[in-house]
Parts: C-alpha cells; structure tokens; sequence
C-alpha cells in the first residue's frame, strides 16, 4: 500500500466524457513547485482538522504498507469519539461549538499558516496548503472560463482567510464572505485590505463584504454559491440539508469541495484520529459523492463538471451543480 507522490499530483475535471487538467498552483518564489514526499499514504482529509503537523518524519515515515493494516487493528481498541465528546462538553455544545471554538483559537493559529506564505511550515502542512490552493485555482478557472466575473454576485460560504474571496473580488465579482470564526474573518478582511489596492486592467476591486456567520445563517440570492472544504464538519444527515440550503441561494451555479468517503480514505482518517497532536481537532466527515449528488438531484439540481485533486496530506473531491 506505500507509494511515492509528487505535490504535483493529477487534476482533472470532466464535463460528461471531456477532460481538461488545471494550472498549477501560484507559489511563493521560495518554494518549490515539486517536493519529494515520504513513502506513505495520505493521512489527513481536505481541510481536515486532525492535527498531523505534530507527527515528526521519523513517526509518519512509520506509517505505510503493513503498517496501515496494524494501525487500523489498534482503532478496535481506542475511542475517538469519547475524545469528541470531551471537547463538545468543554465548549457547551456539538460539533458546531467545537469548530467555531478551535477556529477561533489554537485551530486559526494553524491554519492561518497553512493558508499564508510563511516558510514556517512543516512538510505536511506544505502540502495541505498546495492541495487547498489546488482547489482554488480549480474553482477560479471553472469560474473564468464561462466569461468575465466583473459585477458577478458570489457567496464564498466559509472564507477562512480568504484563499477564494480575494481573487474572486480582483476578477471583479461581488463577494460576500463569510465564516464561523471571527478570528478568520478578522484576518481575511486584513488581506483583502491589503491586497485589493490595484486594479486588474480595467477591473477595480471591490472589497468583498464579510461577515461571521455559519452555513445555516446564511441569506438572500447570488448567482454562485461557492463552499470549500466546509462539508466535512457536517455529518451525511445534516449535510444533505446543507447542501439543499445552498443550493436555495444560487440563481445559476453551486461549487462544493468535500472529503471523499471510500473504503481506504475512511480507514486512513480514522487512521490519522490516532494521532491529535497536542491541539484538539474536530470531527471530520467524510461523504460519498454519490450522497452529495443524491442530495442536489433532490432539490432540481444536476452535476455538471466534477474533479478529484489529491496530493499526500490532501484529497477533496471538487463538483459544480447548476439547476436541473
């Protein structure tokens, strides 16, 4: 089961039986577009919490091949759950509590670096951060290649930092941001202040408009609805209300990025909730992209472009929807 992967790893969407491949990432002129990466399967989930950045190269250069058959004997005997309902009951609440308090706090910390330029990174959050990025640029592309986006309304539902926002409002769409974690929502407005100060040829950007609110406090009609790696704090029953949710406020198009649930990324998942670092991380769900189709198919609307990316620490499985 080990294997060798390049950071570069395949992109490809499909509408129907086409299939194109997407740019690479932009990165920061100190890194390296390819990195040679350990012998080892992908630990963590799209934008999943679990804390491997504290695993040393000597403890994930353990992890692969037989290994994983060992690892996955140990769940019989360990309970992550009892760890997620230690910190429901610390913070007062469910899975909604648990992430707005992480984010909020020790989780905004981490993820602010994976999502920035800092060098201060390890190889694992290096990689998580070009796999997002990945998704970015997918998501952007996808956008751009039906025409111009100048006065386009967009609803970036769970901005974070603003990886999506800002490019979004540089290419001239409307945006209105929004996450659960004030501290995230903090610091994409202090981005977005800095980098939307030139225009784009005749495109002059507006700032997006932020807001902290969660996926259910969301309102009003937009013609695309965009949310990135959000689904996996919800489980199947709540995320199919989620989804029809969403999809109630786009007019023309509906984007989702989700952790795939098969076989062998649950085990690795669960695999990684053997090792939560000295941060506490949320639960992460993974979904069937049959589910989330089923979910779409059941409030009119159909798939149009669907696409996998994946590196070693990152996979998400990346749709487009319009109306049935």
């Amino acid at each position: 089961m080990a294997y060798t992967a390049s950071l570069t790893s395949h992109i490809h969407f499909h509408t129907n039986s086409r299939f194109f491949s997407t740019f690479p990432p932009k990165l920061p002129a100190k890194q390296k577009a390819t990195v040679t990466t350990a012998a080892i399967p992908p630990l963590s989930t799209a934008a999943s919490v679990t804390d491997l950045s504290a695993l040393d190269s000597t403890t994930v250069a353990l992890i692969g091949g037989g290994s994983v058959a060992a690892l996955a004997a140990v769940l019989s005997v360990t309970d992550p759950e009892r760890r997620r309902r230690l910190q429901a009951e610390e913070v007062g609440g469910g899975d909604k509590e648990v992430v707005r308090n992480y984010f909020n706090n020790s989780g905004f910390q981490r993820w602010k670096k994976i999502y920035g330029e800092t060098d201060d990174v390890n190889k694992v959050q290096l990689d998580i951060r070009l796999g997002h990025s990945k998704t970015v640029e997918n998501v952007m592309k996808m956008l751009t290649d039906d025409g111009s986006l100048k006065g386009v309304t967009v609803c970036d539902a769970g901005c974070g930092t603003g990886c999506l926002a800002i490019p979004l409002a540089k290419e001239g769409a409307v945006v209105s941001a929004s996450d659960i974690s004030a501290a995230m929502v903090a610091e994409a407005e202090k981005q977005a202040k800095e980098q939307l100060t030139v225009g784009n040829g005749d495109v002059v950007p507006v700032l997006p408009n932020f807001e902290v609110k969660d996926l259910e406090s969301l309102e009003g009609k937009y013609d695309t609805v965009v949310c990135l790696d959000v689904l996996i704090h919800y489980p199947q029953s709540k995320a199919d209300g989620m989804i029809a949710h969403l999809a109630s406020l786009a007019e023309n198009r509906l984007i989702l990025s989700f952790a795939p649930k098969t076989i062998y990324y649950d085990l690795l998942k669960r695999i990684g909730e053997l090792f939560p670092g000295p941060s506490k991380a949320t639960r992460a769900y993974l979904h069937a992209e049959a589910d989330v189709e089923r979910a779409l198919n059941k409030v009119g609307w159909k798939i149009k472009k669907r696409g996998l990316i994946t590196t070693q620490f990152y996979f998400a499985r990346l749709v487009e929807a319009v109306p049935a």
